[in-house]
């Protein structure tokens, strides 16, 4: 695989099918396309290469990155106003792999409804069936290691693993005492252990696997599972920091009136080039800048490509609306190392400690070998039945009033009826939580030498809806992110729901025993103090859909269920943008999903 340095060598090239962009779908797509020989790729990424760096590579080194602009773009957010006017940033994957590269290692699939779900919303062939068997083309699966065995009464179905693909993947190395408290007292609490959470049930706990090689213990991501492997695929070429600012479209349209896309435009460095596809431009450019190419390309709404001096080609409003991102808060829990050694990622605040920890990584040793691993997925009904129960009836009231004076547009209206259905269904997920072997907090620090658990409360299928637009006609700009956190009150009311189940913890054993609450503290007591404590700390769990929603033209939709950009020939989006409703689940095994589907069902997606 020709690894570019500069564009020069793309003058005198020609290349079947662009791909912008070089994250988990992206890279994953690029691979599988060029298997064909036949076939010449040309995939372009707008960061840099981070191949045999220790920062990238090596596990439990959580936000390492973030912030840092050798490989986080971090996107700023709109302050938002009814999230206590708090200024967000959006860590997200920059260089070859893309957030793959910088997340918390997480192999999470979704349950099977939610993923029925995209089918139901006028998508055929996106169910969880083709779900499950494009991702078990993306991993192989190690088993977990006596250590945890030994622990946790841990099991697995085979069916559910895959045992060829790229992706490497283990039940985590090192089984942590705090993540033993966490499964054990939900058990004791009634929740269900699962025997496999890969088969399409995921309500109840769980130790989850991580995207780690546990021949080498490094993160295993798109760019080292996908690309580096194939160095010497001639027909696979990959440009880093080209930083692409738009489609390029041919003079004239094909027969039935549609879009013909020729190329791209990109910047490097200082020169702005333009490169051509003979077949295809595949957008893979992640949920934030895939419909901001799409803007600056000509491709959404004429009011707004009217205001940024942005000529438009296309008339698609639904082209950065429809945004759902997960966003999550801490429930902090000192733990009692009089009842047990407790030893967690506290200890990487110790200079001496982290460092040998680094060395022993080397070796195939310490507690560099893991990412997150102990979950939750529960109904929200978990929490006080009665009381959840009316919440729910009040929304679907409230919607039902809204659809009825015209306030909610019927497409979204159809989103809302699965959500409502999946609330009102006491066998699936709304409500996530997470054991962080570690201090996880957005308050100081606490003093050296203690232990922490943080309980991470994730929200799931939020019923709020955000935008994402382009601000200016320059490409370098940011796009405006408007994701209107807690905008819709019953947003809210879910993580308040989940923090006080994660307190009903405290009076089972043997978090009774072990933990004791730092944060929010004994002084947030009422619904109204817990959910300003959720405002003021919560953020993004870089799950970002819906960008550029995989829905009927009707509904909003920006794409077909080829994948296909509506109103063009041979322009697709792919990568998690075509969500259009969201997953009980942390993305990237979605992502390689898409990238997977993409290659592999012609019938779906015909890029062969």
């Amino acid at each position: 695989m020709p690894l570019l340095t500069t564009p020069d060598e793309l003058t005198s090239k020609a290349f079947d099918y662009i791909v912008v962009g070089a994250g988990g779908s992206g890279a994953t797509l690029a691979s599988r396309l060029t298997e064909d020989a036949n076939v010449n790729v040309l995939l372009l990424e707008a960061g840099g290469v981070h191949y045999d760096d220790p920062v990238v590579d090596i596990p439990a080194q959580f936000a390492a990155t973030f912030l840092n602009p050798k490989y986080d773009w971090g996107f700023p957010v709109v302050k938002q106003a009814c999230s206590n006017n708090v200024q967000h940033v959006w860590p997200r994957g920059k260089g070859l792999g893309g957030s793959t590269s910088m997340n918390f290692l997480c192999w999470i699939k979704p349950p099977s409804q939610d993923v029925d779900a995209i089918e139901r919303l006028g998508n055929p062939g996106w169910n969880w069936v083709d779900f499950q068997k494009y991702s078990l083309r993306a991993e192989t699966f190690h088993p977990a290691v006596k250590e945890i065995t030994d622990s946790f009464p841990h099991t697995y179905n085979e069916k559910n693993r895959g045992t060829s693909g790229p992706v490497g993947v283990t039940d985590p190395i090192h089984a942590y005492t705090a993540d033993k408290v966490f499964i054990d007292t939900l058990v004791n609490k009634g929740v269900k252990l699962l025997e496999d959470p890969y088969g399409g049930e995921v309500t109840g706990a769980y130790i989850a696997s991580n995207n780690v090689d546990p021949r080498t213990w490094k993160r295993t991501y798109s760019a080292s599972a996908y690309l580096h492997p194939y160095e010497d695929r001639q027909n696979l070429v990959v440009l880093p920091n080209a930083y692409v600012t738009r489609v390029l479209w041919a003079d004239e349209k094909d027969a039935e009136r549609n879009l013909v896309a020729s190329g791209v435009e990109y910047i490097f460095g200082e020169q702005k080039l333009t490169v051509t596809a003979s077949k295809e431009v595949i957008l893979s450019a992640g949920a934030i800048k895939s419909p901001h190419i799409l803007e600056l390309s000509g491709v959404g709404k004429p009011e707004l490509l009217e205001k940024l001096g942005v000529d438009a080609k296309l008339d698609l409003p639904g082209v950065g609306e429809n945004l759902q991102e997960h966003h999550f808060a801490s429930v902090v829990f000192e733990l009692d190392t009089t009842k047990a050694d407790h030893q967690t990622l506290d200890l990487f605040f110790n200079p001496e400690f982290a460092k040998e920890s680094i060395r022993l990584h080397a070796e195939g040793k310490g507690t560099h070998r893991t990412g997150i691993t102990a979950f939750a997925f529960l109904p929200l009904t978990s929490r006080a039945p009665e009381e959840t129960s009316a919440a729910i009836g009040n929304l679907e009231k409230d919607i039902k009033d809204r659809i009825a004076k015209g306030e909610i547009p019927p497409a979204l209206a159809k989103q809302y009826d699965i959500q409502l259905e999946t609330l009102k269904d006491k066998g699936l997920p709304d409500m996530e939580l997470i054991a962080f072997p570690g201090f996880f907090g957005a308050r100081e620090i606490p003093a050296p030498g203690k232990r922490f658990l943080s309980i991470l409360v994730m929200l799931n299928h939020p019923i709020s809806r955000g935008s994402i637009h382009a601000k200016t006609d320059n490409p370098q700009d940011f796009p405006e992110i408007i994701p209107n956190y807690f905008k819709e009150e019953f947003d809210t009311k879910v993580l308040v729901e989940h923090v006080k189940f994660v307190r009903s913890l405290t009076e089972i054993e043997p978090f009774k025993s072990n933990c004791t609450e730092v944060q929010p503290g004994p002084a947030c007591t009422t619904d109204e103090q817990i959910a300003d404590y959720l405002k003021g700390i919560h953020t993004t769990t870089f799950h970002t859909v819906g960008s550029c929603s995989m829905l009927p033209r009707e509904d909003g939709g920006v794409v077909d269920s080829k994948l296909k950009v509506y109103g063009t020939k041979n322009l697709r989006v792919a990568d998690i943008s075509i969500v259009p409703l969201h997953i009980a689940a942390h993305m990237q095994t979605t992502a390689y999903a898409i990238g997977e589907k993409g290659r592999f069902n012609s019938s779906i997606c015909s890029l062969q």
